[in-house]
């Protein structure tokens, strides 16, 4: 492979303008054909199998409105002491404000906070429309399923309550399923801070502003054209609203950290006197190599997330592996294009005198080196110790869902979240919707102990009546449970409902009942993703174990790498709980209260940080491995693997930290959630795992870093994923001044000489 990407990477820096030319065109054909014909992405959360789709089912096959989403409207009058049971001016405002939300193109109905006034204090207050204090009023909305909805929906609903409320009285406030998946997180600034902090990170870690600027620049590029492709790609699989996002975090990273290493190799090699094209050449044919063996890692373990069997994570998967195979394309072959078109300019503009990384071996890094091999026992068990303290917390992890009550105060689906709370109970912002099949025989006699029996459970605070649609044979029952919709108890009650209260009053009848709602639908997937992460992370690592035993032709090297990288990540799973659920240091990510780890982000972050530590392992241990060949000295290939690399995987993992970062300064908790949890697991294991575990290990166990069966020596293909083997001659260029980077360059004299 080697031989055909020097080929790929020669051409585009011989004939730049070709490749710039080729992509230009395929950038603008997606992006004119995304935006005359591409499908709009929306949000589904459809998981065959699961009780509380079941239920779903079964609401929307009896066209129920239970079946699509809510929103809720909270108005409370400002006067101090005013009430909805002495205003009459407060419940006036009300009906205009229904009148006008009823008046949307997709709101089936509305409850009717006003009208239940009427009816009496009593009634008001028992029907939940009304708070017992009378200062809060609740008005349910109804909508389609989310299937027929998108976020012109949720624009209109803001803008009728806006006109209709102008100048009134009243305080109203907004929240519920329709903004939770329809209203933008925001975070695009806190993203730039990200990006801007890499930028700076590039310049001084090159000292070029054009050397800087190419990683930056093809990141963008690839991430650009990814992201437009993702509403053409909706129309073979339904890709969720929320996945660019997410691929767009780890699509700059990757893209980043993929040109780094590339711009890097080709620097060097320019330093070694090698041409403008061979340099660019044989930085594809190498480091290229390393990309392409590392993002296909990426893509490979996030499309394992159909194990987990939730359709919505595997579209995101889908989503996320073709921006990182985008990143890839890119950095092999637009990349190259553009170190030709740069020449020995690359090395130009600088912000200061020296080359920054690439070039070399650093003497500081050399040194480190050989401390960490001459206390190696310390460093292992040390570092050890304090990587399995910090993954200890993982013992304790929660998954779920974020509920509103976790958004910023200034948000208003958070002040209506906390108004609802005060007014009614927490448990009235997550209400369980229970489907009952009446079809078997049509007997609706059993609905009416069965409510009875729901509300008779400790963690139901208050059940409605009953709506029975006999026609479809189907009867829906709305119960409120004691607890916020993300606390562990909640979950609890519908588990309780659904093994000891359904059997109990159902157990001679043909009539079944389940569990419906948000709350419901995301525990049940919690709880599926708890049940095959385990099989999802067995099966990543005996993939890289296969992969890497392929590259290195080693045994012991490769299992090492996979306990090391489960530490890495194990710590950053620690973090994620010590910080989003223990609450320690919240404060200083903006985070307002705990919530639990929402349940795709340990097998996202698994199959991301996975590819990207191959990533690192590649680039040191290939280093390692070709001096230990050379010189059969595996104390001195550490350490020369460590100096050589150090410099580099530090500035790539600085810049991926940076980016990730950049997500943790947005308000959506779940956003990060990722960033934080990426940022830590790259930290830990670009610093304390690579270049302290690694080579403390590596000492430790000598030769048999290396050894290899016999027999299945013979049997294994060769990948020579970091030498030259199979290119052709070097290509020099020979100056009357030493310095080709200068200002005062000269006219120069291509030679050939051989390797």
């Amino acid at each position: 492979m080697s031989a055909v990407l020097y080929r790929i990477g020669r051409f585009s820096a011989s004939r730049p303008w070709v490749l710039i030319g080729v992509w230009v065109t395929i950038a603008i054909v997606v992006v004119v054909a995304a935006g005359t014909a591409g499908s709009e992405l929306e949000d589904s959360f459809e998981v065959p199998g699961l009780d509380s789709q079941v239920a779903v089912d079964l609401l929307s096959d009896a066209q129920s409105e239970q079946a699509g989403l809510t929103a809720r409207l909270v108005a409370t009058p400002v006067e101090d002491g005013a009430t909805f049971f002495d205003s009459a001016a407060a419940r006036d405002q009300l009906v205009v404000v229904r009148n006008a939300i009823e008046a949307l193109p997709t709101v089936i109905g509305t409850s009717d906070p006003a009208g239940a006034v009427a009816a009496g204090q009593d009634a008001a207050v028992s029907s939940g429309a009304i708070s017992a204090d009378g200062r809060i009023a609740l008005m349910t909305i109804q909508y389609p399923v989310i299937e027929e909805l998108d976020a012109g929906d949720l624009d209109e609903l803001k803008d009728a309550v806006a006109v209709s409320s102008d100048g009134s009285q009243l305080r109203i406030e907004l929240g519920g399923d329709l903004f939770q998946n329809f209203e933008d997180p925001g975070g695009g600034s806190a993203e730039m801070i990200g990006l801007l902090a890499a930028i700076v990170i590039l310049l001084l870690a090159f000292g070029s502003i054009i050397a800087a600027g190419l990683p930056i620049g093809i990141a963008l590029f690839g991430l650009g054209v990814g992201i437009a492709s993702m509403s053409l790609i909706d129309y073979v699989v339904d890709i969720p609203s929320w996945a660019p996002d997410m691929a767009t975090m780890i699509g700059l990273g990757v893209g980043i950290d993929y040109a780094l290493l590339l711009v890097t190799r080709h620097r060097e090699f320019l330093a070694e006197g090698l041409t403008v094209a061979d340099a660019a050449g044989r930085a594809v044919a190498t480091a290229g190599q390393a990309v392409i063996f590392a993002g296909g890692t990426v893509v490979i373990a996030i499309l394992g997330l159909a194990v987990a069997g939730v359709p919505f994570m595997t579209a995101a998967g889908i989503a996320t592996s073709i921006i990182v195979a985008m990143m890839v394309v890119a950095s092999v072959t637009l990349l190259p294009a553009f170190l030709g078109l740069s020449g020995h300019w690359i090395n130009r503009l600088g912000i200061h005198r020296r080359h920054g990384i690439g070039g070399g071996v650093g003497s500081g890094w050399q040194r480190w080196g050989r401390h960490v091999t001459g206390h190696a026992w310390p460093y292992a068990i040390g570092v050890t110790v304090l990587l399995l303290a910090l993954s200890a917390p993982v013992l304790a992890l929660r998954l779920g869902f974020p509920d509103e009550g976790t958004l910023p105060e200034s948000r208003t689906e958070r002040v209506a979240y906390d108004m609802i709370a005060d007014g009614f109970g927490p448990g009235l912002n997550g209400p369980l919707v229970v489907a009952v099949d009446l079809a078997a025989d049509g007997d609706a006699s059993v609905v009416a102990p069965l409510s009875e029996a729901i509300a008779a459970d400790p963690g139901i605070a208050a059940v409605a009546p009953a709506d029975i649609d006999e026609g479809a044979g189907i009867a829906t029952i709305v119960a409120f449970p004691t607890t916020s919709p993300q606390d562990d108890a909640t979950f609890a009650t519908v588990q309780r409902l659904r093994s000891d209260v359904f059997p109990e009053v159902l157990a001679d009848t043909p009539v079944t009942a389940h569990v419906g709602g948000q709350t419901a639908t995301f525990g049940d997937v919690a709880d599926r993703v708890s049940q095959r992460l385990p099989w999802f992370i067995a099966a990543v690592v005996v993939l890289s174990v296969l992969l890497l035993t392929l590259v290195f032709r080693s045994v012991l090297v490769p299992i090492k790498a996979a306990l090391l990288n489960l530490l890495s990540i194990g710590a950053a799973y620690g973090v994620l709980v010590m910080v989003f659920q223990w609450g320690w240091g919240k404060g200083l990510i903006g985070l307002e209260t705990t919530v639990p780890i929402v349940s795709f982000i340990p097998m996202f972050m698994f199959a991301v940080l996975f590819g990207l530590s191959m990533d690192y392992e590649v680039f040191l241990l290939s280093r390692v491995r070709e001096d230990y060949i050379a010189t059969g000295d595996n104390d001195a290939s550490v350490i020369s693997g460590i100096a050589s690399t150090a410099r580099v995987i530090t500035s790539a993992a600085l810049i991926m930290i940076c980016v990730f970062g950049g997500f943790v300064l947005g308000d959506d908790p779940t956003i990060k959630m990722m960033g934080l949890g990426l940022a830590v697991a790259i930290f830990v294991d670009a610093t304390i795992v690579r270049i302290v575990l690694v080579p403390a290990t590596m000492k430790l166990m000598g030769d048999a870093n290396w050894w290899l069966p016999g027999w299945l020596d013979r049997i294994l293909p060769t990948i020579d994923i970091e030498g030259e083997s199979g290119l052709p001659e070097r290509e020099l260029e020979v100056a009357d001044e030493p310095a080709p980077d200068g200002p005062e360059r000269v006219e120069e004299e291509r030679v050939l000489v051989h390797s």
